[in-house]
C-alpha cells in the first residue's frame, strides 16, 4: 500500500475531497486489504477543514494529479453511459495513461480506475467540484479526452454523446466549444468549419479571424501548469485546429 499511497498523494489537491474523493475512497477500499473507507473519509474531512473559504479563488491549486483523478472519474461515467463496458474503451483509457504518465503511474491509475468504474457517480456533482478549481482550458482538455474514449470502439452511441454533452454543460463549456471538439472526432464535410466555430458562409477574413481566436484558445501553453504529460494531448487538439484551417484554405484557394 505504501508505494500506491505515495503515488496517490503526489500532486493531489482538490480531488482529495468531495464526490471525486468519495469515488477514489470506494475504489481503494475495493482492492486494498485492511483499508477502510472511513479512513479515507477522515482524510477528506481533514482536507476540507484546511481548504480556503468558499468563494475564494482556488483554480491555481489544480495539480497534475487532480487532472488525472478527474479524468478517471469522468471516463468511468462515459464508458458506462451506453449500458456496457467495452474492452476497447478500457484499452484506450489504459493506452492514454501509458502515453501520458509512463508504465508505473499508468498501472496505478488503471488499477484505481477498475474500482471507480464499479461505483455509481453523479456527473453533475463531480463536474461542480472540477469547475470550481480547474481552468477553462483544462476543462476543454478533459472534454477532448472523453470524446477520444467514446470513439475508441469505433462507434459513438447516442448515449455517449448525450453524456458528454451533459458533462460539457456541467463544466460550463459552451455549445460552440462542445461542437468544435466533437467535430475533431468525426469525418463530415463541414467539420473544418465546425472546428473553427464558423459556418461555410464565413468570409475569408472571418475564417482567418476565427483561426487566430482558436489558436489562442487551444494553444498547448494554456495547460502547461498541469505538467508536461498533458501537453501531448493539448498538441493533438491544437493540430486539429491547424488541419482544419489548412483544409479550408485549400478548399477556397486562400
Amino acid at each position: 500500500m505504501n508505494s500506491f499511497s505515495k503515488w496517490l498523494g503526489a500532486g493531489l489537491g482538490f480531488t482529495l475531497g468531495g464526490p471525486i474523493g468519495a469515488a477514489i475512497g470506494f475504489a481503494i477500499g475495493s482492492f486494498v486489504d485492511g483499508f477502510t473507507l472511513d479512513e479515507f473519509k477522515q482524510e477528506q474531512l481533514d482536507y476540507d477543514k484546511n481548504r480556503k473559504p468558499k468563494g475564494s479563488f482556488r483554480r491555481a491549486n489544480t495539480q497534475s494529479g487532480d487532472f488525472e483523478m478527474s479524468l478517471l472519474v469522468l471516463a468511468s461515467i462515459v464508458i458506462k453511459s451506453d449500458g456496457k463496458i467495452d474492452q476497447r474503451e478500457l484499452d484506450f483509457v489504459r493506452s492514454q495513461f501509458l502515453n501520458m504518465y509512463g508504465k508505473q503511474r499508468a498501472n496505478n491509475a488503471f488499477k484505481l480506475f477498475k474500482g471507480i468504474v464499479k461505483k455509481q457517480i453523479s456527473a453533475r456533482q463531480v463536474c461542480i467540484q472540477i469547475r470550481e478549481h480547474m481552468s477553462h482550458s483544462a476543462r476543454l482538455q478533459l472534454l477532448h479526452f472523453l470524446f477520444g474514449i467514446a470513439k475508441a470502439d469505433e462507434f459513438v452511441t447516442k448515449n455517449e454523446v448525450e453524456e458528454i454533452r451533459k458533462i460539457a454543460g456541467y463544466l460550463y463549456i459552451n455549445q460552440n466549444d462542445y461542437e468544435s471538439i466533437k467535430a475533431m472526432f468525426y469525418n463530415e464535410s463541414d467539420n473544418s468549419y465546425k472546428i473553427l466555430e464558423i459556418t461555410k458562409s464565413a468570409t475569408n477574413d472571418e475564417v482567418k479571424s476565427a483561426y487566430r481566436k482558436m489558436v489562442k484558445k487551444y494553444h498547448p501553453d494554456k495547460v502547461q501548469d498541469l505538467g508536461e504529460e498533458h501537453i501531448k494531448g493539448a498538441k493533438e487538439k491544437f493540430q486539429s485546429i491547424q488541419t482544419a484551417y489548412e483544409n479550408i484554405k485549400s478548399e477556397r484557394g486562400m
